[in-house]
């Protein structure tokens, strides 16, 4: 395993948990194209996969972090080199298969963004095991363990659930954002959960159209004993947080065009990092909300500038209550 960069007994705050990580490689072309060679520009590789996106930005917000993934192959070496370039504190576990791809090209002509997103190696039961012996050795004395993104074949769907009893053990709490059945398997434990709509739909098994809905879904599943919060990001639209006794909106930062490659993920190391500084759920969610519009001002997925993000934190007005929520949870039954 590699060694982190700082040991980890000195007892980082923020764990993050990455069962699929990606080498992402960024390109541009001026338009896409059916059947043609598309000359592409330049290249861009950075180390992606949900977690390690949110332990990258943690770490420029000033949080206290170490990163915890299996990696394989040549992908997986070179996602190890360009983390431990960055001074990124972590431990990889060895796989035989190879790391993942994920690719995006930005159409120039017109600013759109395709993403193409490949499925992940293999992982077998005794790599499913060893990420979690390291996780608990690595969260031991954490706040937060962060769990992000989608889980590679052979990982079963509860594989989450089980990080969570893990932490529920260690005393961490447990910062949630996957989708798929890693999402709709998860039944306790959860400290936050971050969705997007189409996720939150996934949970609540129904459409959920309008905002007074969204929030029922998202205090059915707090009700449920799912998670204490849930928030739910709307990209341009901000985000609404809910907890058991609340229901807030948040408008979002006025931004131009760019990447939005983790821009979800920044928003939950910001949210996870203000935790950590002792703010409240709402000035964490305002810090998250910055932080994801500052991913916009960044090539494929390079990290935001620090003081990106504390200026756009400035722009994050106040959250205004909800008092009208749709109660689903009757629907449901």
């Amino acid at each position: 395993m590699t060694k982190p960069a700082h040991p980890v007994a000195t007892g980082p705050r923020i764990v993050t948990l990455t069962m699929n990580p990606a080498l992402d490689i960024t390109t541009s072309v001026d338009v896409v194209r059916p059947t043609e060679k598309l000359r592409c520009s330049a290249t861009r590789y950075d180390p992606g996969g949900g977690g390690i996106n949110v332990a990258r930005i943690a770490q420029v917000l000033g949080g206290s972090v170490f990163a915890v993934f299996p990696a394989g192959g040549s992908h997986g070496g070179l996602l190890v080199r360009l983390l431990s370039e960055e001074g990124l504190p972590c431990a990889h576990i060895p796989i035989a298969a190879s790391t993942r791809e994920s690719f995006t090209v930005n159409e120039t002509s017109t600013a759109r963004q395709y993403r193409f997103v490949l499925p992940g190696p293999q992982l077998t039961s005794a790599d499913q095991q060893r990420c979690l012996q390291e996780l608990r050795f690595a969260a031991r004395s954490a706040d937060f363990v962060v769990a992000s993104g989608s889980l590679p074949p052979g990982v079963p769907a509860d594989y989450y659930q089980r990080v969570a009893d893990v932490c529920r053990q260690l005393g961490a709490r447990v910062v949630l954002d996957t989708s798929g059945g890693g999402l709709r398997h998860i039944s306790r434990g959860v400290f936050l959960l971050k969705a997007s709509v189409r996720e939150l739909q996934e949970c609540a098994g129904r459409e959920l159209v309008t905002e007074s809905a969204q929030f029922g879904a998202a205090h059915e599943l707090i009700d449920r004993g799912l998670a204490q919060a849930v928030v739910v990001s709307l990209g341009s639209h901000g985000a609404l947080l809910a907890t058991r006794d609340t229901s807030e909106r948040f408008s979002a930062v006025p931004m131009g065009h760019g990447s939005g490659v983790g821009a979800g993920d920044a928003m939950v190391a910001a949210i996870t990092v203000g935790l950590c500084r002792g703010w409240s759920l709402a000035e964490s969610v305002r810090l998250g909300i910055a932080a994801g519009a500052a991913m916009l001002l960044t090539p494929g997925t390079a990290a935001c500038e620090r003081a990106d993000v504390e200026r756009l934190f400035e722009q994050v007005g106040q959250p205004s209550e909800v008092t009208e929520v749709t109660d689903v949870s009757a629907s449901a039954m």
